[in-house]
């Protein structure tokens, strides 16, 4: 794999509690971080707490807290096992086998498996577009500039190219812009305009990706195509909501209209053959 930043993400440099003398911001935000994201899913859980690098009295509670809803000893302490059960939806969205026996169906199970982990933003030091999820998809980088739905594309891509020994930057560069995807697709005749493509259905394929047309040259959204009916595509994409924002919070499962939308499709054909 390419993108394998996620693996920093999966580790803190010494265990972290209160006035621990190891303590360290970097670590103690990233604990913060994953029991927010724990408490999302399991909001009666007792484990949000604030995202500040100090490992405070609040902290210590919703440490406890999660330690108790997942019945391990309560310490109010985390050290690297403890760390690996908050930090297991990651692990698993990245590592977890991916079954398929073409570069297609890898694809699509990939995606299908980071959704089912929730991979969620978060707001850091007043930025959003931060937080774990985004640093693994985006390399470290995170913050309201930086929009993540490609970086989530490409690591889909990368993580599933990977199973069947290819290098997904023979496809596209490594980036974060659609606009460049976008380009590349122009210059290797692999992009489906959308005016092509509301004529012809049969040029949309599973595992390819859609780009959300501003101007013939500006693309302001992408995501994975996972099926195609009538008039709409169903998707797996980054960085949105149910309103289908181009800067959204989550990874969801889409349908959108393409009939009714400037909606470009850039082909993964070559990277299949």
């Amino acid at each position: 794999m390419q993108k394998t930043f996620y693996q920093k993400e999966l580790l803190i440099k010494a265990t972290q509690q209160r006035k621990g003398a190891n303590n360290n911001k970097k670590d103690v935000e990233k604990i913060q971080s994953w029991l927010n994201l724990f408490a999302m899913q399991n909001p009666n859980s007792g484990a949000a707490a604030g995202i500040d690098g100090d490992f405070g009295p609040a902290t210590e509670k919703a440490v406890f807290n999660f330690q108790k809803f997942k019945s391990l000893p309560q310490t109010g302490v985390v050290d690297q096992n403890v760390f690996d059960i908050l930090v297991s939806p990651l692990k698993k969205a990245f590592e977890d086998p991916v079954s398929g026996s073409s570069l297609r169906e890898l694809v699509l199970n990939t995606a299908k498996n980071h959704l089912k982990n929730h991979p969620f933003e978060l707001v850091i030091n007043n930025q959003s577009n931060s937080g774990p999820w985004v640093r693994s998809y985006m390399d470290g980088n995170e913050g309201t500039p930086w929009f993540w739905c490609m970086g989530f594309v490409q690591a889909i891509i990368d993580q599933a190219a990977s199973i069947k020994g290819e290098n997904f930057k023979t496809l596209m560069p490594l980036t974060y812009s659609c606009d460049t995807v976008g380009t590349v697709g122009i210059q290797k005749k692999i992009l489906t305009r959308y005016q092509v493509a509301k004529t012809n259905p049969a040029l949309i394929k599973p595992a390819d990706i859609f780009l959300i047309q501003k101007t013939p040259n500006d693309w302001v959204h992408t995501g994975i195509v996972t099926a195609v009916h009538d008039d709409v595509i169903e998707t797996i994409e980054g960085n949105t909501n149910a309103d289908g924002s181009s800067n959204g919070n989550s990874v969801m499962n889409r349908i959108r209209n393409y009939k009714q939308s400037k909606i470009d499709f850039f082909s993964i054909e070559s990277l299949v053959v």
